[in-house]
């Protein structure tokens, strides 16, 4: 499969043999090309990553309205955000500095911040 495809609703879970999900990596990719980042970072990505990367507290509700909850409240501590920031940059194909986790308080914030970064990747 290549990096970025989607495959038919009916593979969706599993890889059409029994084995594990496939997983989908939101970037594109041309023959001959390096894949391309996505075209933006999204709530719902970093809700994903959150999830996947960090877990989750079962009193958490990342359902809810938390774009400007910050993530200590949430209870993403620091070793929590280093693992996002890490998926992130796998990912969307971004570097992070080391001030980008510690000056993004809240979802919002790392949103734009990633968002930033994404920019140079859309126009270029």
């Amino acid at each position: 499969m290549i990096r970025g495809s989607v495959p038919p609703a009916s593979d969706i879970g599993h890889d059409g043999c029994g084995g594990p999900a496939v997983t989908v990596f939101p970037t594109t990719a041309t023959k001959g090309q390096p894949p391309m980042p996505a075209h933006e970072f999204t709530l719902d990505d970093l809700k994903r990553i959150l999830r996947e990367g960090a877990g989750a507290d079962e009193g958490i509700d990342l359902d809810g309205d938390i774009a400007d909850t910050d993530f200590e409240s949430l209870g993403y501590e620091s070793l929590a955000m280093l693992e996002t920031g890490s998926r992130i940059e796998r990912e969307f194909g971004v570097t992070l500095d080391d001030d980008t986790l510690t000056d993004a308080r809240t979802p919002r914030a790392l949103l734009d911040a990633v968002n930033a970064l994404l920019v140079p990747a859309r126009i270029g």
